[in-house]
This record gives C-alpha cells, sequence and structure tokens, in this order.
C-alpha cells in the first residue's frame, strides 16, 4: 500500500508501527457552529480511508478531538450570554448527529480540550523544564527557533517567517514575546468573565496547539502512524504539533501525514468558509437531500483533491447510487426467485477481477475514482445475468457480498439503500400488479397501460423481468 505523506511530499509504502494495527489520530472541530461541508470533508475523507484499513483487515484506533475551549468559542459564548461549556454541549451534541446521519463511524475515542488540562499543563511544564517554553506574565509561548526542523512539514522558511511576523512587532502580544514567531501554548485570562482554569503561570486556558500533541501522545503514544486534517491546518497547527511533541518526547511525532483538499463553491472554485460566509452548513443541507448522496458525493473523490461544490455534482451521486440500488434490487429479486442456475465463468472472473482492481486502486493512495472505475464496469455484466434467462446465482451471491463491502468503504449502507418501509397500500399495490398480469396475459393492453398509469400516480415504478413483475416506490 502506498500513502502520500506530506512531509516528505511523495508516496511511501505505509508500513504501520504495529503489524495488522494502525494508530490514527484526526483533527476535530472547534464547536461553535454547525460543520459545514468543508469541515464534513475532512470527516468523510478519513473515515473513507479508516473504513478501507479495516476492509484490509487492520484493526484501527482512531481519535479524534473536539476543541471545546478557545477565542471564537468564548466570544460567542458571550454574545448568546451562555457559558462556553453550554456551546461547546449543544454543538458537539449538532457534530454528532450530523456525521451519524452521513454514516460516519464514531472515533475509538473523542477526547476533549477541557477534559485534559492536568495533561496539558504537565505537558508545558516539561517543555519549559527542557528550555523550549517560557512564560511571561502569565502567558506561555513555544521557543520555535530552538527547535531545529521547524517548518519542514509545510517547507516554511523560518526566515521568512519572521520577516513576516516581524509587521506586527507593535501589537501588545508580540512585544511580550522573544520572538515574533513564538507561538502561545497558555493564555492568561484577561477578563474575570473568561473560562479559565488555575496553573502555575496563574488562571488561564490552553492555546490551541498544545491540545492536539497532548491528545494523541496520551491515547496513541509518542509515535504514531498517521496524523490526519484539512490542508489549512498543515500550517501552523500541524508544524506546531510537531515542534510541541518532539521537543517534549525525543521521538519522531508521525510516520505519515495526510491532508484532505479543500472544497470549493462557485464558477471560481472559491475555497468554502465560515470566514468568506459562502458555506453551507450539514444540518441544513441533508434537511433537503439524502445524507448518503452527500456522504457519497464527497467519498467518491480522491481526498487530496478539491471538490466543488454544486447542485449538478450532487444530482450526479445521486444517479450513481440510484445504480447501485437497482443492482442491488436486481440481483436480490433474481436470487429469491425459483428458476434453475447456470455457471457464468464470464462472470466469476469478472467479479475476481473488478476485487483485483479495486484493491490496487485503493491501495496507490485511495484513488476512489480508479476503485469505482471498477465497479461501474462491472455492474452491466451483472445486471444483465440478473436478468438472463438462467442466471447464474453462485456468482450473483460472490457479486452481493463483494459489492456491499465495496460500497461499505465509500459509507454507503446496502440495507439503507434497498429499504423499502411497509405502507398501508403495499395490498393494494400487490393487487393492481396482478391484475395488471393477468391483463397482459389476456392482451388486454388498455387496462394494462391503465394500471401502469395508476401505479406511477401513486409513487410506483413497475419493471417486467423475466422472472415476473417488480415494483418499487420512486
Amino acid at each position: 500500500m502506498q500513502v502520500y505523506n506530506t512531509l516528505t511530499r511523495k508516496k511511501e509504502e505505509f508500513k504501520p508501527l504495529v503489524p495488522g494495527k494502525i494508530s490514527m489520530y484526526v483533527c476535530g472541530p472547534t464547536v461553535y457552529n454547525y460543520i459545514h461541508i468543508g469541515n464534513a470533508r475532512s470527516a468523510i475523507a478519513f473515515d473513507t480511508i479508516r473504513r478501507y484499513f479495516e476492509y484490509r483487515g487492520y484493526e484501527v484506533k482512531y481519535v479524534s478531538n473536539f476543541t471545546d475551549v478557545d477565542d471564537k468559542m468564548i466570544n460567542q459564548a458571550r454574545q448568546e450570554k451562555i457559558t462556553v461549556a453550554q456551546l461547546a454541549k449543544r454543538y458537539i451534541e449538532a457534530y454528532t448527529e450530523d456525521t451519524r446521519a452521513l454514516n460516519v463511524e464514531p472515533a475509538s475515542l473523542h477526547p476533549r480540550a477541557t477534559e485534559e488540562i492536568d495533561s496539558i499543563i504537565d505537558f508545558i511544564q516539561d517543555l519549559i523544564a527542557k528550555g523550549f517554553a517560557y512564560e511571561v506574565d502569565g502567558d506561555v509561548y513555544y521557543r520555535t527557533k530552538k527547535f531545529a526542523d521547524y517548518g519542514k512539514l509545510s517547507d516554511q522558511n523560518i526566515a521568512q517567517l519572521e520577516e513576516g511576523a516581524s509587521e506586527h512587532v507593535k501589537d501588545e502580544e508580540q512585544q511580550r514575546k522573544e520572538d515574533p514567531i513564538d507561538f502561545a501554548l497558555w493564555k492568561a485570562q484577561k477578563q474575570a468573565d473568561e473560562i479559565a482554569w488555575d496553573s502555575p503561570w496563574g488562571k488561564g486556558r490552553p492555546g490551541w496547539h498544545i491540545e492536539c500533541s497532548v491528545m494523541s501522545t496520551k491515547y496513541l503514544g509518542n509515535t504514531i502512524d498517521i496524523h490526519a486534517g484539512g490542508q489549512d491546518l498543515e500550517f501552523p497547527h500541524h508544524e506546531n504539533e510537531i515542534a510541541q511533541s518532539e521537543a517534549k518526547t525525543g521521538q519522531k511525532f508521525v510516520n505519515y501525514w495526510l491532508h484532505n483538499g479543500f472544497v470549493t463553491v462557485g464558477k471560481d472554485q472559491e475555497k468554502m468558509s465560515k470566514s468568506l460566509h459562502n458555506f453551507v452548513t450539514v444540518h441544513d443541507i441533508i434537511q433537503k437531500i439524502d445524507p448518503q448522496i452527500l456522504r457519497f458525493f464527497m467519498a467518491s473523490v480522491q481526498y487530496r483533491r478539491q471538490i466543488n461544490y454544486s447542485e449538478e455534482n450532487l444530482s450526479q451521486a445521486a444517479n450513481i447510487i440510484d445504480k447501485f440500488k437497482n443492482t442491488l434490487l436486481n440481483v436480490a429479486f433474481r436470487l429469491e426467485d425459483q428458476t434453475e442456475s447456470q455457471a457464468d465463468s464470464e462472470l466469476a472472473a469478472a467479479i475476481e477481477m473488478t476485487e483485483k482492481k479495486f484493491v490496487e486502486a485503493m491501495d496507490d493512495d485511495f484513488n476512489v475514482q480508479n476503485a469505482l472505475a471498477a465497479i461501474y464496469d462491472l455492474l452491466p455484466l451483472v445486471n444483465a445475468n440478473a436478468n438472463a434467462e438462467k442466471s447464474d446465482k453462485s456468482a450473483l451471491k460472490q457479486f452481493d457480498h463483494a459489492f456491499k463491502a465495496w460500497i461499505e468503504v465509500f459509507g454507503l449502507d446496502a440495507s439503507q439503500l434497498v429499504k423499502q418501509e411497509a405502507s398501508d397500500d403495499d395490498a393494494q399495490i400487490d393487487e393492481l400488479v396482478k391484475e395488471r398480469d393477468l391483463a397482459r396475459k389476456n392482451k388486454d393492453w388498455a387496462r394494462s397501460d391503465e394500471i401502469r398509469d395508476q401505479l406511477k400516480e401513486m409513487g410506483i415504478i413497475i419493471q417486467d423481468t423475466p422472472q415476473g413483475t417488480r415494483w418499487t416506490r420512486e
């Protein structure tokens, strides 16, 4: 398996620290609002990767945090006249609800910054003792230049960083720092109504970057297999995580860094973000469309590539899901009938070849487009066999099992795709279908067409197959 490592800027053979097991940390949301489509892209991309690892037989320990205290949360809570904890509770519950709708597997662990204060303070004290951090008036900063490899992940030039930071040297905080590019590990309480905890440096709260270093090393170990997040976290967040973690432990922090591409909107393909006010929340969109459509739309693009959000692209995803659903229904219908089975070596070989192509594509840095292309190419052959006078039921069973496992990697639940809720008019529909079959047998085409139209008005789709008449709801 090959994965693209942001740190080395090339594909590398994936070798987990422990054979058969994977430690994976994914930066979670800051919970001050509903997540937008761009936030969901990261959750879906790395859930898809996690699912593929599990498909390949790996045991994945997947940790994703909640940032439940920071400047945005303090400002939002103050504006709403509620506590930061109340704000966090609301939006953690919303995040859980929205990601569940998108069939994102819960993390093995969802640590929260506010529940790790003691560990964060211990971590910072260790950095101070090692000379990598210093305290000024209750704030604690990281000595960026003391870490020799600073900038290695994002390929940043430290001299350029310093030049850029020096433009803000008059800022009160910058004047307190030893160097303009030093960053905060602990922030002193500035106003009495700000959420704060006691510390050796006075009342305050953790900086943003430190929490992920603490949670990752605490729950996954000093060195982990994979650390992931959006491209916008590459610098400064992930860069700072490396500096903090490796300074404290003296060990390599992460073996493989994975970053997902942005979601863009509009003809100009502008990045979707809250700051640009061009975002669509998951909470809103899943009230209007089937969440499986949004999930598949996001999962069907290779994680490092940019995604352009549009109604047209959502519609294309919906059409593909319909093809998947129809194929599942065709196969299920044929497997239930009593007709004789006839071996089809071409179909059996095609299924095995599709499995091979699927794995080859996904093993190449999770190339979902090629993996899906292999599946698409198989569907006409499967449907043709399912509709033939004599089908290969053994091969169709093989396909049914493999296909459900393939699409599960993309977060599609086959049972939900074909689920048809029982309705009070089911018996009436069955009677109308029987009456139509009789009319067709008697060549009463006018009555047959009349019943078809009646069923269509009821939202029922009729399919005539060699094995009988099938009906589904629109």
